[in-house]
């Protein structure tokens, strides 16, 4: 009896092995419905499959802890444009999903063809959503989705993709926009289903190129794929995900044609206004014109500019400092002007001035502090004539009575030189000051005039390497 108890647990170990794996094996007959068509026609083997149609409510699976790979691509027909206000990007996609349904497969011989379309409610169709997607599909429906002999199922249809995107537009409109699609399943996770990228990225890109027919103002870059996992809280499993990069270019020469070139022209225009004299010609007319036709075409301009509030672009700061620059010269024209006419009546230059504006921002300006020097023996010497003409002393008593009276005139002129010389004294002592206002103004408006160049000068510069290196991106 001991022998037997001995020998049976002996046995019990050796066989259970061999039993789980025939219990492992047994499905595996069962693992698809092969489905037998009476003639070789689709009438024969849509009347095969209603037995599948029946499923449709379950995953296509024989065994509930195998999951479903799923394989997706896309192709872009068309960028239909770029909401900077919304912060969307809209495009038109061609939508193609690849699975397997464990539960049919039929000889294509005996069936007569080796897939079929059919209404797309008779399958079970997962759950593939884009996360990044803001508005309802207005694309066409497609009912129909095709069925292989060997389970392999086919869904492809249009959509129209309304896309949220976070827009960088600080470079418009030299700007590149990177936008993601990422697909995932809305329910199930990677324990029921698996998305994999049906197609290469870069072959994904060469396609949509070729098949791409609007466009706009954007261009396409390139597509680029990565697959992430993303963790559910609460809960050991996680979702799978395929996120599609799509990266897209303005077209800049409309707008450095209407927007840039214009608002550079005017700006030039006012940088080579100061090339007018201040003392005989109104600057102030010409600049308020200029402001003026600066302004209108600021509003006209205004629609085509991008509205956001995340940034504010480098453009919408380059138009309102030639704007700012515009006014700036206006005022420094006017204290010009005003300088010129009543420097007489203004009192005299204060020190701090002299020191900064006459002396420092003069030599940087190379407008040196004049002097009065020359002016004063100009007139010096005549001054010292007729002061020692009115100075002569009478005539000797030896000259006759006759010549009386031409002294008497000469005394008089005298007397009339020398209130003369007085009042010259006094306007002399008063230009002066009226000279250093004027002399400030000068400098001011060389220093402007410089500013304007430099400002000119680096704004083109930026423009330009910001626009070679969008270019250079792709």
């Amino acid at each position: 009896m001991s022998s037997k108890n001995t020998s049976l647990k002996w046995f019990l170990p050796s066989v259970m092995p061999i039993l789980i794996v025939f219990l492992i094996l047994i499905p595996a007959p069962c693992s698809a419905i092969m489905v037998n068509c009476s003639q070789p026609n689709q009438p024969a083997l849509l009347e095969a499959l209603n037995p599948v149609f029946n499923l449709s409510a379950i995953r296509p699976v024989m065994n509930m802890t195998t999951y479903t790979n799923v394989s997706t691509f896309f192709t872009l027909y068309g960028i239909l444009g770029v909401n900077e206000k919304a912060q969307n990007l809209m495009t038109y996609i061609w939508l193609e999903f690849w699975w397997r349904n464990e539960f049919t497969i039929w000889d294509p011989v005996q069936c007569g063809t080796d897939k079929i379309s059919l209404p797309r409610d008779k399958f079970w169709v997962p759950d593939i959503v884009i996360n990044e997607f803001i508005e309802k599909n207005t694309a066409p429906y497609v009912p129909y989705l095709y069925l292989f002999s060997n389970g392999r199922m086919h869904d492809a249809q249009p959509v129209k993709v309304v896309s949220s995107c976070n827009l960088d537009i600080y470079t418009f409109p030299f700007d590149i926009q990177n936008c993601t699609l990422t697909f995932n399943s809305y329910i199930h996770s990677a324990k029921d289903i698996k998305i994999f990228l049906g197609k290469p990225a870069d072959k994904i890109t060469e396609v949509s190129k070729m098949m791409m027919t609007t466009m706009g103002e954007w261009e396409l870059l390139d597509i680029t794929a990565h697959k992430y996992s993303t963790h559910i809280e609460n809960e050991d499993s996680s979702i799978d995900e395929l996120s599609f990069h799509i990266r897209v270019r303005r077209r800049a020469t409309l707008y450095v044609l209407n927007l840039l070139i214009p608002s550079s022209f005017l700006i030039t225009v006012d940088l080579f206004s100061f090339l007018l004299p201040p003392q005989s010609v109104d600057r102030s007319s010409f600049k308020m014109t200029l402001i003026l036709g600066y302004t209108v075409f600021l509003l006209i301009m205004n629609d085509m500019l991008p509205i956001t509030g995340n940034t504010i672009p480098l453009i919408n700061v380059f138009l309102s400092l030639c704007l700012a620059l515009m006014v700036a010269s206006l005022l420094e024209t006017i204290v010009i002007t005003n300088l010129l006419c009543g420097s007489a009546n203004l009192s005299p230059v204060p020190h701090w001035i002299q020191v900064l504006v006459l002396q420092i921002l003069g030599c940087l300006v190379f407008l040196p502090r004049k002097t009065k020097e020359q002016g004063d023996a100009d007139i010096k010497p005549s001054t010292v004539v007729a002061h020692c003409k009115a100075d002569e002393g009478p005539p000797e008593e030896s000259v006759p009575v006759v010549e009386d009276k031409a002294l008497d005139e000469l005394r008089s002129l005298g007397r009339d030189l020398r209130t003369i010389r007085l009042q010259v004294e006094q306007q002399l002592s008063g230009s002066q000051s009226s000279e250093e206002w004027i002399q400030v103004g000068f400098i001011i408006d060389r220093l402007l005039f410089g500013l304007y160049i430099l400002f000119i000068s680096v704004s083109f510069i930026t423009i330009i390497i910001i626009w070679v290196n969008s270019y250079n991106a792709s």
